[in-house]
């Protein structure tokens, strides 16, 4: 399905984005991978893709960098020869209720989740117009379009992805060039361990399907908006959440 492409998945090395980078991976993607503290994750990821016949790459970088953006990009460019796909999935949460939020918990979501989206776009921009080509998929959340109670800071970034990535799709759309939004509801991953089991189940039973997502299930959906199947979807923000939404 993707034989020959090459691709760039941001936290790549942890959850729903490891997941991604192997599914690219397994439908013939060469994936390069940014990570920022978990070298081993990283690199056992890369030799999963290397297994599986693929060219894979771990750069540490910090998304949050318009420089480490641009750095990583022109890396994954020459070691592959080029990019098709760029996956913007890394994020962070910092939660608090708004009126106990420190000024820091705002910034760093903000300049993860939304800068950083920022980033790594205006960093394959040109390189997509150039070549009239490419497929961008952005990782936001149910949380962008329905608000959460003590994420304000989370709600309000992944919204702005909501909004980038809109705007970004009229922008490259005459380069045919694809930008779509994935919005996960609960998944379960390393970030949901933290969560105290009666909010998991409160998240389990908004579901219709009576059941937390598992990582898989995200990176099919971006697989698939990856391929040629997809070639007339751009500007779509599709949840991915059981039904937790609605």
């Amino acid at each position: 399905m993707l034989e020959g492409k090459n691709a760039i998945v941001t936290g790549g090395s942890l959850g729903i984005g490891t997941a991604i980078a192997l599914d690219l991976a397994r439908n013939g993607a060469n994936v390069a991978i940014n990570y920022r503290r978990h070298d081993k994750e990283a690199k056992d990821v890369v030799a999963q893709i290397e297994k599986m016949g693929r060219k894979g790459l771990a750069v540490k970088a910090d998304v949050s960098s318009f420089e480490d953006a641009r750095k990583m990009v022109a890396e994954v460019k020459d070691n592959f020869g080029g990019i098709d796909i760029l996956v913007c999935n890394a994020g962070i949460n910092r939660d608090s209720v708004i009126w106990k939020m420190e000024e820091k918990q705002w910034d760093e979501v903000m300049a993860t989740d939304l800068k950083g989206t920022f980033n790594y776009c205006r960093a394959v921009a040109p390189l997509f117009r150039e070549q009239k080509s490419g497929r961008i998929i952005n990782i936001a959340s149910i949380n962008a379009l329905r608000g959460k109670f003590g994420q304000t800071n989370y709600s309000a970034a992944k919204a702005g992805v909501v909004g980038l990535s809109k705007a970004l799709a009229k922008e490259l759309g005459r380069s045919n060039v694809n930008v779509n939004v994935v919005c996960p509801g609960m998944i379960e991953t390393e970030m949901m361990a933290k969560i105290p089991e009666e909010f998991k189940q409160k998240a389990r039973d908004e579901t219709v399907l009576g059941r937390i997502g598992a990582p898989e299930d995200v990176a099919s959906v971006v697989s698939f908006l990856c391929s040629e199947g997809a070639r007339h979807i751009t500007g779509e923000v599709i949840k991915v959440d059981g039904g937790q939404y609605i």
